[in-house]
């Protein structure tokens, strides 16, 4: 995004919300996505997360001084030492990526941020990291692009994103970190 242009001025990127469902299914990705109100923020939306299974994500779309683009999955309630981190994942000291690049590579506004949002990835910028607890856990919830749904998928469908994504996640156990 060039800086005279506005997030809204840039073009549509290749997946929305439908497009993305549809892709799922077109690869036997059994999901459930439930629509509820917007939320922006993990502690939003608490009262709707109970009647929704599996583990609650946060997630962190972030840079590092080198430019690498990076996105955190954790459990909504992992603490993520931004000052550690970078150690563990090989990148240099990290900080929040703008908007419009947030835009450009996932897809996806402030607030929506997710894994799924990788399926706009199509350069390969961002590097996937992801929690232990997500990637070992039964169940996960994501948003589908947008934060008025939440998308459920079994740890198998979780697994088979990637791969037909054709994607590595870094594993990293947060809690070891604390």
């Amino acid at each position: 995004m060039t800086p005279d242009k506005t997030p809204d001025s840039d073009p549509a990127p290749p997946f929305d919300r439908d497009a993305l469902l549809d892709w799922l299914a077109e690869r036997g990705i059994d999901q459930v996505t439930t629509d509820h109100p917007a939320v922006f923020r993990v502690e939003d939306g608490h009262d709707m997360k109970v009647g929704i299974e599996g583990l609650h994500t946060k997630n962190l779309f972030l840079k590092d001084k080198k430019q690498q683009l990076w996105l955190v999955s954790a459990a909504q309630d992992t603490v993520i030492d931004l000052k550690r981190l970078p150690a563990v994942i090989g990148s240099d000291r990290l900080s929040f990526g703008n908007e419009g690049l947030m835009w450009e590579t996932l897809g996806v506004r402030p607030g929506s941020v997710t894994a799924l949002g990788l399926v706009n990835d199509v350069d390969r910028r961002v590097h996937f990291v992801i929690d232990r607890r997500l990637w070992e856990a039964d169940q996960v919830n994501f948003h589908p692009l947008v934060n008025t749904a939440t998308t459920t998928l079994m740890r198998e469908a979780l697994r088979a994103v990637m791969a037909a994504l054709g994607r590595e996640a870094v594993v990293v156990d947060f809690e070891a970190l604390e």
